[in-house]
């Protein structure tokens, strides 16, 4: 006598299906799903090392100006990062190669270097009142014999952050 009003549809039967195992479950079988394999990476350690001069020079120039402007007082955490953003360079477009770690070495340490010479000579270009590019080329020997003068014990540390930041820094994103 009571019938549904109106008509429900029947939902059409489908054929008894197996459930799916969650994402990350075994598979039917008992094994696990196999995994995509990780993309390889490649890079281009010519032009890592181009772009990794080119990065040495753009942190020597600020690290020199950070030395002018707090009257050539050393920073060890700025040391620290011109090798590092060096590493970073060479790490990023290098890819894996075993010679690129010891390359953002050997540039955090020429960075530096050049880092600290150019301090020397936009404060001694400031002192002369002279141009810097007069400094570095007709007074280099004034600045050199500066810088020599310059360094002390704590500087050694400096140099090994700069180069031990070059070289891990390229290691750990270069692989």
């Amino acid at each position: 006598m009571s019938q549904p009003w109106p008509n429900a549809p029947q939902q059409p039967q489908q054929p008894h299906q197996p459930p799916q195992a969650p994402y990350g479950a075994p598979a039917p079988g008992g094994f696990p799903a196999p995994m995509a394999p990780p993309a390889a990476r490649r890079g281009n350690a010519g032009l890592a090392v181009a772009l990794g001069v080119v990065t040495t020079l753009v942190a020597a120039g600020v690290y020199g100006a950070v030395l002018k402007a707090v009257d050539g007082a050393s920073i060890g955490y700025a040391a620290l990062a011109v090798g590092a953003l060096i590493g970073a360079v060479l790490g990023k477009v290098g890819g894996r190669s075993a010679a690129l770690p010891v390359v953002g070495a050997v540039l955090g340490l020429a960075g530096l270097y050049l880092g600290q010479v150019f301090g020397i000579a936009l404060i001694t270009a400031d002192l002369l009142h002279i141009s810097v590019l007069e400094t570095a080329s007709s007074q280099f020997d004034l600045v050199h014999a500066a810088w020599k003068a310059y360094l002390g014990p704590i500087d050694v540390v400096f140099y090994l952050l700069a180069g031990a930041g070059g070289f891990q820094v390229t290691k750990k994103l270069g692989g």
